[in-house]
């Protein structure tokens, strides 16, 4: 005997789980840069009563016409100007309380950009690169969101040439193993390091030397073909 289905209108679904409709959905931004030999992160003041004085990444609530990805590369152009930055999705995070004002489910995404190269806005709320050692406690959950993407960026960083995208377009293999450093919050022995980065062919030597500098002279690399993203 052929079963038969029973089935309900998404309008009925709706009136049986009213409060499962009541959830809001937000994206976060974790934009890192590289200045003065530390990682740093683009951080706002909140503007919330209960986070008066405290740090917070750059998001804000999905409207209800746009996509999530949409919404991310929306936050980041009307906070800061930039247009044409790479985001890669992190990680959902939807405890209970994260925020005060109800249920919101956040989705984080992350990107590495050149300090120097980039022009932002900063024009509201205190808009500011911070190192992210220094960022002790920020609004919400946003340093758990922060050491979550952090963690992401360290798995990676031997796997794909990411961290070129901090550096000038020329660079001495001692900023780029001090970049390493930085962000791995760790030394590394120099021989070593060089014999990782060289054995991904990541690097284009452009036959110039380091001007300006203190010490001996390194050779200038910049990255190859092979090394973009």
């Amino acid at each position: 005997m052929t079963p038969i289905h029973s089935f309900k209108s998404a309008a009925a679904e709706k009136r049986s789980h009213q409060s499962y409709f009541k959830i809001g959905l937000s994206v976060d931004c974790v934009i890192f840069g590289y200045a003065d030999k530390e990682l740093q992160v683009l951080v706002i003041k909140s503007d919330l009563k209960e986070f008066a004085g405290q740090w917070s990444l750059l998001g804000d609530l999905v409207r209800p016409e746009e996509d999530i990805d949409e919404a991310s590369y929306r936050v980041l152009e009307e906070r800061t100007g930039l247009k044409n930055v790479f985001l890669e999705q992190a990680q959902a995070f939807g405890e209970c309380d994260r925020h005060p004002s109800g249920r919101v489910v956040t989705i984080a995404y992350y990107s590495l950009i050149d300090i120097n190269n980039h022009k932002l806005q900063f024009n509201e709320n205190e808009l500011s690169w911070k190192p992210v050692r220094t960022l002790k406690k920020m609004a919400f959950d946003h340093r758990k969101i922060l050491d979550t993407c952090l963690q992401r960026l360290r798995e990676q960083v031997f796997e794909k040439p990411l961290l070129f995208n901090l550096l000038p377009v020329k660079f001495a293999l001692r900023d780029l193993q001090e970049l390493y450093e930085s962000v791995l919050g760790e030394p590394l022995d120099r021989r070593n390091f060089r014999k990782k980065i060289a054995v991904k062919e990541w690097l284009r030597d452009t036959g110039e030397l380091e001007r300006s500098v203190v010490h001996r002279p390194g050779r200038l690399y910049a990255k190859s073909q092979s090394g973009k993203r």
